[in-house]
């Protein structure tokens, strides 16, 4: 694959659904009204993206994401 086509497929967003709970919604809420982050999105986004790199740098290196 192409640089151009990584960046490209990085770029692209995939609307989900999840639950989580209470807790996790009031921290998150709690972290937006100190505009320490901008949305929820961007809280569950960022998230994932550091547990994926944590993971990552252990043993899931069939990922390929971070390449």
């Amino acid at each position: 694959m192409k640089k151009n086509e990584k960046e490209k497929n990085r770029s692209l967003m995939k609307n989900i659904t999840i639950n989580i709970p209470y807790i996790y919604e009031k921290n998150i809420q709690k972290l937006i009204e100190m505009k320490l982050i901008a949305n929820r999105s961007e809280a569950i986004r960022t998230a994932l993206r550091e547990f994926l790199q944590k993971e990552y740098n252990k043993n899931l290196n069939i990922l390929g994401f971070f390449d």
